[in-house]
């Protein structure tokens, strides 16, 4: 994982282009500090020296062995990245965040994530077997527009081919538990076709991946999420297509298209565990009611670029995102969608739907000033339209109304280098204008309701989260408009070593769809619940060393939000929102070692976050000022990772181990303590790899949770304690045979 530099400048240019990706950033891994690649998703062609921010770029090789290990693109990035939390090993990624807040996924700089309506599905829209490599940019940040609270997880696809004729991999691999049962077997096969000639290439791939289910450290079979969904027990497919054609030879036309869907098999129900005595959730043979829990998306991107329009670099893409998020169904008890209108209380079952579609463009033309190069000026427009809602499919009712997101943000941003480039400075601005238009919709009629007594300029707070009542809510059409700047500064006295410091602010806004559908009493109005967006910043100092054999980085961050977002528990499991002020800060460091014997590297890497609110707003009674630790759906643990890994002529292997750090939820004296089964006790995971090229293709053997050990899952430690159905372990010793060949 080779660390970088970026500024997190909401309006840096240069687009996240699959053409430019391909041409100008190598899709494997660079040698130790070389500065080659190109940070697409930071929408600049400066170097990483330049700008004054942190990112991790995740190169092909690194990935491959990652995903042999876990299975997924979003575990390889909770693995290698110490502030991202651990994920819930779950198709649902609810309470997974980055520095403290959600990330913005994105592919190819097509963002995959659904804010208005979050389904939480957004780590799994395309499957690694096609993606090159994955670019994090940490922070608040603005860069490609809504939802960059956290940062960004950019996953670039594949290139065009580089050679004339054909060429291609495939790939097998199969999965077994520790005690390989018929159950727990699983596989996956991928191909890549690729074909080049003159201005013309086509790649064309298919990877399907059958997984078995889980079982954890204790051979227990791992409980099912009936209702967000599972990877395991699971069939899914991904497909991938790109046509380019070079129309000069600095511009290049490039259409790319992917399908990826992902559905439980449904062979399984939940059998509830024991908290008291430490007993987790498990699976039993069954058919749960329904559909199962799947997710689909489907994206299609036209690019246009050119590396020197006018002596400049022009970068413009118009794409088209839909997703299709459907939430299993549990029993016919559950109170949320009960209506005696429709059938006796009770009885009545119902399971939901998200629907998500996005169409979007964007244009940046970014160029070094004629006669004073030493000063990059950019300038760029970005457009998005998002219509979101959730439905009951089994009844034919609306949970969420349909939203409708509008977005228009022109940006500028400059960069100026002095001193021969001991000194940069950067800064910018974006002006975002967003329209959201929410029609009159009535919320569902539970007989579970209780009165609400809070002021009515808060209708959604704990006294109303039992229930909706089937109340009226007049709908509106309310505009927001925020200028985003951004600043910073970076010093270089010697080569390899730097030392920066920034500012900026990201934006995005609150879920909207759980806002909408749990107002609870009469005479709301769109305009009166609290919808609108999240401003968030993130301030940063940093210092950077790369000399010889050491790389090394370290950096402080501390971020805010005045009406940010915090998810509290509701009913039937389901999370509910309260807008309060919530602050952040946190201290990243890492260091990379590479030893005397060569091929052979020492890494750790560790991080401290701490995150607070304003639990008086809670109580409908807000004063701005924090006093209550984040809990652990809306925060990650403290996190120490280790590695030793080994890279020579055909061995490459790896061993790695994450400790997640215990941690207790304190509240300020005098304030209600949160409930001490939320706390979280820690736990410690180690995997290995290791892989052997051969004439015929490289065979590898990885193991997750090498010493079996086990653990209950983060997730369901810190959140629902009274929950027995909602209580997780982690996987256990898993292993993964693989064999891949290129041509």
């Amino acid at each position: 994982m080779n660390r970088k530099f970026v500024l997190a400048a909401l309006a840096c240019t240069a687009l996240s282009s699959p053409a430019f990706a391909q041409d100008n950033a190598p899709a494997t891994e660079a040698a130790e500090g070389e500065d080659a690649i190109v940070v697409t998703a930071a929408r600049t062609i400066l170097p990483p020296s330049a700008l004054p921010l942190t990112i991790d770029i995740i190169g092909k090789d690194s990935l491959d062995q990652q995903l042999a290990i876990s299975g997924s693109v979003t575990d390889a990035v909770a693995t290698l990245t110490p502030s991202f939390s651990p994920t819930r090993q779950k198709l649902s990624g609810a309470g997974e965040t980055l520095r403290g807040r959600s990330p913005l996924y994105a592919i190819n700089g097509i963002p995959q994530s659904t804010p208005m309506r979050d389904g939480s599905r957004d780590g799994f829209t395309i499957d690694g077997f096609f993606v090159d490599r994955v670019e994090l940019i940490y922070g608040s940040n603005a860069l490609q527009g809504i939802g960059g609270t956290g940062g960004i997880v950019n996953q670039v696809t594949v290139g065009a081919p580089k050679e004339e004729g054909i060429s291609g991999r495939a790939l097998l691999q199969g999965t077994a538990d520790d005690g390989f049962s018929k159950d727990g077997i699983g596989g996956k096969i991928g191909g890549l076709l690729q074909y080049k000639t003159g201005r013309f290439d086509a790649t064309f791939g298919a990877a399907f991946e059958k997984r078995g289910a889980f079982y954890d450290g204790q051979g227990r079979r791992i409980g099912i999420n009936l209702t967000q969904g599972e990877t395991q027990d699971s069939k899914a497919l991904s497909l991938f297509a790109r046509v380019g054609y070079e129309l000069s030879p600095t511009a290049r036309l490039d259409l790319i298209a992917s399908r990826f869907e992902l559905k439980g098999d449904g062979d399984y129900i939940a059998a509830p565990g024991n908290r008291t005595f430490d007993i987790p959730t498990s699976a039993v043979r069954g058919d749960p009611p329904g559909k199962s829990a799947q997710n689909r998306t489907e994206s299609v991107a036209l690019s246009l670029t050119d590396t020197d329009l006018g002596g400049g670099n022009f970068v413009s893409q118009i794409f088209f995102n839909r997703s299709r998020d459907t939430f299993g169904g549990e029993v016919a008890t559950q109170a949320t969608f009960q209506d005696p209108a429709l059938a006796p209380v009770g009885t009545l079952f119902d399971q939901s739907q998200n629907r998500s579609r996005k169409l979007g463009a964007k244009l940046s033309y970014e160029r070094a000033v004629p006669g004073f190069e030493d000063l990059t000026l950019t300038i760029g427009f970005d457009a998005l339209v998002d219509k979101t809602e959730q439905a009951l499919i089994a009844t034919g009712r609306v949970w969420v109304p349909p939203s409708d997101f509008r977005s228009l943000a022109p940006f500028g941003q400059a960069n100026l280098k002095l001193f021969d480039g001991v000194v940069r400075l950067a800064g910018g601005v974006r002006w975002e204008n967003v329209t959201i238009r929410i029609d009159d919709y009535r919320t569902l009629a539970s007989t579970t309701f209780r009165a609400c007594t809070t002021p009515p300029a808060a209708p959604v707070t704990p006294c109303g989260l039992a229930s909706y009542g089937g109340v009226e809510v007049t709908g509106a059409k309310p505009k927001f408009d925020d200028v985003l700047i951004n600043g910073g500064v970076i010093v270089e006295p010697w080569e390899g070593i730097r030392a920066y410091a920034s500012y900026a602010e990201g934006f995005t806004v609150p879920d909207i769809g759980r806002i909408t559908r749990a107002v609870s009493e009469t005479g709301f109005s769109v305009n009166s619940i609290g919808i609108d967006p999240i401003i968030s910043n993130n301030r940063e100092i940093g210092v950077e060393v790369k000399r010889g054999p050491l790389d090394a980085s370290a950096a402080y961050f501390w971020s805010s939000s005045d009406k940010g977002q915090l998810l509290i528990a509701g009913i039937d499991r389901n999370f509910d929102v309260q807008r309060l002020r919530v602050e952040l800060q946190g201290l990243e460091l890492n260091i990379g070692v590479r030893l005397p014997i060569d091929g052979l590297r020492l890494n750790a890497g560790y991080a401290h976050i701490k995150g607070m609110f304003d639990s008086d707003a809670s109580r409908g009674a807000p004063d701005g000022i924090v006093d209550t630790d984040l809990d652990g759906v809306n925060i990650s643990p403290d996190r120490l990772n280790l590695s030793a890994s080994y890279n020579k002529g055909p061995v490459s292997a790896l061993v790695q181990t994450q400790f997640h750090l215990s941690r207790t939820f304190h509240a300020e004296p005098g304030k209600p303590v949160p409930d001490q089964r939320n706390n979280f006790g820690g736990y410690n995971v180690t995997d290995a790899s290791v892989r052997y090229q051969t004439a015929f293709g490289g065979l590898s053997l990885s193991v997750q949770n090498l010493f079996d050990k086990f653990y209950i899952d983060y997730s369901s430690d810190t959140r629902l304690p009274t929950d027995n159905l909602a209580f997780f372990a982690g996987r256990g010793r898993t292993f993964t045979l693989g064999w891949d060949f290129r041509f």
